[in-house]
């Protein structure tokens, strides 16, 4: 049976300023973007997961962002919150651990610009199970700006959000989505067969040079993984833990304890789990599919990084072992160590689910208690 929608166009402005928590109130700032969404049908009128969206420059300036907070037609961010009967559906497309953006990564809208693609979401979200489906778009807007200079940031420092309005969609039983991602129609990411396993790790389409060095980065992941989780084991609380995961809550606190309990358990598994696949050749550090544990993408960053520190082979593997569902479920809210500072103070909650919050406090440096 065909799966009928109802579908409500929705529309916001990208999110504003959120007062600060003072006595005298914060005025919110002007946003300059306005996104909307509206499901794209089928030719015969059913729903195959997809939706349009459009993203506007409403502002007398132009927008500079990064090109991966636009919505694309392959998503390499989990860009949308979706919601299952109140439940959120898993994403399953890849979590990136990106650098600085350089020139050549940022997009420009000019004013009164329009961006409109039409993404399928089923592509990376789970959608094959019928009932009400809640989408919203959610990009944070870091490193984006005005051509006056002036930087897409909230009152409280961390950037804004260009944020749709929900989108409500009804599906009645899953049979059309699950024929179509199981079909021809099918964009699930193939999974690579064959490697070397080399020490207890796989090794998949890497030369004996890189074999050797991602090697050594899993040696100095562990030493980090394990030093991380006997921190957090005696209960410390000192500038270490609130430099990256903001102030002490006992829930908080327990989270991030659990979550590198288990990064260490999967960072010392040692039966070839672990499958490090060099066939990678974008510019960013790596990337993983939450749902396909253990298998870590290392692309042209990881390589020229160094064995440990800030932004190391080592820490960019607790980065991605982070966001396996299984592990941690990590998300990438912001990048880099001053994002992640400030979103350690402004949200800690936030801080305690970002990739980089976590791959800071492991790496440790400059070293704190």
């Amino acid at each position: 049976m065909r799966s009928p929608i109802a579908g409500v166009a929705g529309t916001a402005v990208l999110a504003g300023a959120i007062a600060a928590a003072v006595a005298a109130p914060v005025p919110q700032r002007a946003s300059p973007l306005l996104v909307s969404m509206t499901a794209a049908p089928a030719e015969d009128g059913g729903f195959l997961g997809t939706v349009e969206i459009t993203v506007t420059n409403t502002s007398r300036h132009t927008v500079r962002m990064p090109k991966w907070q636009l919505p694309s037609t392959h998503l390499e961010a989990n860009l949308f919150r979706v919601l299952r009967d109140g439940e959120p559906v898993q994403y399953e497309g890849p979590m990136i651990k990106r650098g600085l953006p350089e020139a050549a990564d940022f997009a420009i809208l000019r004013p009164g610009e329009r961006h409109t693609v039409v993404v399928d979401l089923a592509a990376v979200y789970d959608l094959s199970e019928g009932g009400h489906y809640t989408v919203s778009y959610a990009a944070p807007l870091q490193h984006a700006s005005l051509s006056n200079g002036q930087m897409l940031r909230q009152a409280n420092g961390l950037p804004m959000v260009a944020q749709s309005a929900p989108l409500h969609l009804w599906v009645e039983g899953g049979s059309q989505l699950e024929t179509y991602k199981n079909g021809s129609g099918s964009t699930e990411a193939k999974k690579p067969g064959g490697g070397t396993v080399v020490n207890g790790v796989s090794y998949v389409n890497c030369s004996s040079t890189q074999i050797s060095t991602a090697g050594s980065a899993v040696v100095e992941a562990r030493k980090y993984s394990e030093n991380s989780k006997g921190y957090l084991a005696v209960g410390n609380t000192g500038p270490r833990y609130t430099t990256w995961f903001g102030a002490y809550t006992s829930s908080r606190y327990s989270t991030v304890s659990q979550h590198f309990v288990n990064i260490d358990a999967a960072m010392d598994q040692s039966g070839g789990q672990i499958k490090i696949n060099c066939g990678c050749n974008q510019s960013y550090y790596a990337y993983v599919y939450p749902t396909r544990p253990y298998e870590i993408f290392v692309c042209r960053a990881f390589w020229s990084a160094p064995l440990t520190g800030t932004d190391s082979k080592a820490g960019t593997l607790i980065h991605e072992m982070s966001h396996f569902n299984v592990v941690a479920g990590t998300d990438d809210h912001v990048y880099g160590q001053s994002g992640a500072k400030s979103l350690a103070i402004s949200d800690p909650a936030k801080a305690v689910d970002n990739a980089d919050n976590h791959e800071y406090f492991a790496e440790n440096t400059p070293f704190q208690n």
